[in-house]
């Protein structure tokens, strides 16, 4: 098959006018085009009077080898035109005998792939996570916002199965440059655990809340189904290292239970604090790291679609707009830092995101409609390590950062209310310095458990509060009425990366100071979303597979050196 990307049409088009266009472009007879197969699907909005889809295809053409060379000769300037890749996954080993089964850390993206993989390389994992299942987290995360539970510290939007990502957007895509299998394999396993297969061609793919639920029982059952076990409510209190490498011999649970371990992949999520202390305390390498914080924002989504669609707002083969945004600051109190938009959440809502008592969180979340009437996003600074050296125990202090986001989340729980409600000030009011009181004006805030209205001056420091007040009207020059004096404000986002890093070695992914601990994903600073943080689980996999096992002899001539080499 022959791959052609970047074929642009307008919106209105037919499958006709599809199969009209690829012949033209490549000057073909129709009767030469026996099929094509949609591999990307992406919108150009550049000119939002004309709009265009834009299509990367694979091409069944009937053509000999001899044609298909003198086409790709006529081409061979183009670079949107080349034979498809192969994007088969291979696996690094197989197991060939009894093991004692690694165990994974977390029931994240990152350990849920870590554990299929290592699961259907046959290694029968054991995969621990300290929350509850996903029917009974739901059920608590969804009950503390509407009220009619209490915040529980161990089930809660950030602890539980499928990570923090499973409420949020679900987006699969990432700023990151992965090898083409890895991609793929990710996104074809979560087809295959419940995913909608739209996932594997839009080139900004989302699953959404619901959707997540399903697929993470999905992976779940998948694990089972190949031997490995998964144990909820099995919190890790305690490292057993041995040797003058201190090296892993096994974990200890919150209970008392010890296990024997090996090789252990830490897979924690960025907000697994006491498990930061507690591998600290243990004498693990760890650094801390910069990260962002800030606000989140709301606005109409009719808005957002009108600035980003123009009058094709609503068209069915648009769905909701979504916003990516960037300003560096010029000001003196805020010069050389980035404000930009995080996890933005078109038809979203803002939810609760604590996963600490007397601490308040902020994060976008959207179903897989993205229906809901208001747009969110994060509007986040950057932090770096100088700001942290007054929250720190000294200047070397990996655990700084979750001291400063700590300051900072328990500064907006007394802003709103300690009830556990979210501070929130109308832009208009956030830009004049002054609180805002009142009903609800413009727009109606989305955040679950509830708002309390005045400033959010004491919510953040002072430069993080600068550099927004500087950003946006930035922001509304490139989106017309972002800028709109009832948009609303809510605090404070926290949790956009993990405030720590355990540095690892470069080949073996191994702790540099602790054999046989790995650490993987969001929470060790090696990812940032779901698809980072399961193809890192997925590498973290294949080396663990590597030191139980010897590699797999390459089949006669498949190219070796990489784990996911074409074959």
């Amino acid at each position: 098959m022959l791959r052609l990307s970047e074929l642009k049409l307008p919106l209105d088009h037919s499958d006709a006018d599809l199969k009209a266009a690829v012949c033209r472009r490549l000057r073909l007879e129709p009767q030469q085009l026996q099929g094509l197969r949609l591999v990307k699907r992406s919108v150009d909005a550049r000119k939002p009077q004309a709009i265009a889809l834009v299509y990367s295809l694979d091409l069944d053409l009937a053509l000999d080898a001899r044609a298909e060379a003198r086409l790709l000769k006529r081409f061979a300037g183009d670079p949107h035109l080349r034979p498809s890749p192969d994007t088969t996954y291979h696996p690094v080993a197989i197991a060939s005998g009894p093991v004692q089964r690694p165990v994974v850390v977390g029931a994240g993206p990152c350990g849920y792939f870590a554990a299929l993989l290592l699961a259907q390389m046959g290694f029968r994992p054991l995969l621990l996570e300290r929350g509850k299942a996903i029917r009974e987290r739901t059920a608590d995360t969804f009950g503390f916002w509407k009220g009619t539970r209490a915040f529980d510290p161990e089930s809660n939007a950030q602890f539980g199965e499928g990570g923090a990502g499973t409420f949020s957007d679900g987006k699969l895509y990432s700023q990151v440059s992965e090898a083409k299998p890895y991609v793929r394999k990710v996104l074809e396993e979560l087809v295959a655990a419940g995913a909608n297969p739209e996932i594997l061609t839009l080139h900004h793919p989302h699953i959404g809340t619901y959707k997540l639920a399903t697929v993470v029982r999905g992976l779940r059952r998948r694990i089972e189904a190949l031997g490995g076990e998964v144990r909820f409510g099995a919190r890790v209190e305690g490292l057993e290292l041995a040797g003058e490498d201190r090296s892993v011999q096994g974990l200890w649970l919150a209970g008392g239970e010890r296990i024997a371990a090996r090789q252990v992949v830490l897979a924690l999520g960025h907000s697994a604090r006491d498990s930061f202390a507690m591998l600290k305390a243990s004498g693990v390498a760890m650094q801390p790291k910069p990260f962002a914080v800030g606000l989140r924002i709301e606005h109409p989504q009719n808005l957002i679609d009108r600035a980003r669609w123009g009058g094709a707002a609503g068209h069915p083969r648009l769905g909701p707009a979504e916003y990516k945004l960037v300003h560096h600051c010029k000001e003196p109190a805020s010069a050389g830092r980035s404000v930009y938009s995080f996890c933005m959440c078109p038809g979203g809502l803002v939810v609760g995101a604590t996963s600490e008592e007397g601490h308040v969180v902020t994060n976008g979340m959207s179903q897989h409609t993205r229906n809901e009437r208001n747009a969110n996003s994060g509007i986040v600074v950057t932090v770096e390590l100088a700001d942290l050296l007054p929250y720190g125990e000294g200047p070397e202090d990996p655990l700084a950062g979750v001291a400063f986001q700590r300051h900072w989340e328990a500064r907006a729980f007394a802003a709103g209310g300690s009830s556990y409600r979210a501070p929130a000030q109308r832009v208009g009011d956030f830009l004049a310095h002054r609180p805002s009181i009142g009903a609800v004006q413009g727009v109606e805030p989305s955040y679950q458990p509830g708002v309390q209205f005045g400033a959010l001056d004491d919510c953040l420091p002072e430069f993080a509060l600068t550099a927004i007040r500087e950003a946006l009207p930035a922001f509304a020059r490139r989106i017309p009425g972002f800028l709109m004096d009832d948009a609303l404000l809510t605090g404070v986002e926290t949790r956009t990366s993990s405030p720590v890093r355990l540095p690892r070695d470069g080949t073996t992914l191994e702790c540099c100071n602790t054999p046989g601990l790995y650490p993987a994903g969001e929470g060790a600073g090696y990812a940032g979303g779901i698809l980072s943080a399961a193809i890192d689980g997925i590498k973290v996999a294949e080396q663990v597979a590597l030191a139980i096992t010897p590699p797999r002899p390459q089949p006669p001539g498949e190219p070796g050196g990489s784990a996911c080499a074409p074959a």
